[in-house]
């Protein structure tokens, strides 16, 4: 009896022996973040505005010094953006129309906000005071 006794005692010393030898299980893994969009280039102080979704294409900047404030001011003949950030440190509108007439589609965006892909056109902005 003692020599079975013995041999189990054995048997598990060593089953425990391989238990602690093997590899520990993968922890599992942390759930796979998909990759965020890559903003786009646009420093403190400024309206930036690409002319392709995503923040692609040409980029056109403009700060606080370069547009009077609560004035419409239309972006060049012929161009339009598709995303925009604002880091003015103030609201901005941005217009579908030219001219910022409000029968046309239009947004205001807090400063701080990034818009990869408008729901139009954007054609004219105005940044507001407050």
């Amino acid at each position: 009896m003692r020599a079975v006794h013995a041999c189990a005692v054995v048997m598990a010393a060593g089953a425990l022996l391989q238990l602690a030898a093997a590899p520990a299980p993968p922890a599992s893994a942390a759930p796979s973040k998909k990759p965020q969009p890559r903003l786009g280039e646009c420093g403190a102080g400024e309206l930036c505005l690409w002319e392709a979704a995503r923040f692609e294409g040409e980029r056109r900047t403009y700060e606080l010094s370069d547009v009077d404030i609560e004035s419409c001011v239309p972006l060049p003949k012929g161009t339009e953006a598709a995303s925009f950030a604002n880091r003015t440190g103030r609201p901005v509108t941005v217009y579908q129309s030219a001219e910022c007439a409000e029968t046309a589609e239009f947004s205001t965006h807090p400063s701080g906000s990034w818009t990869p892909e408008g729901a139009y056109r954007v054609r004219a902005f105005k940044v507001w005071e407050n």
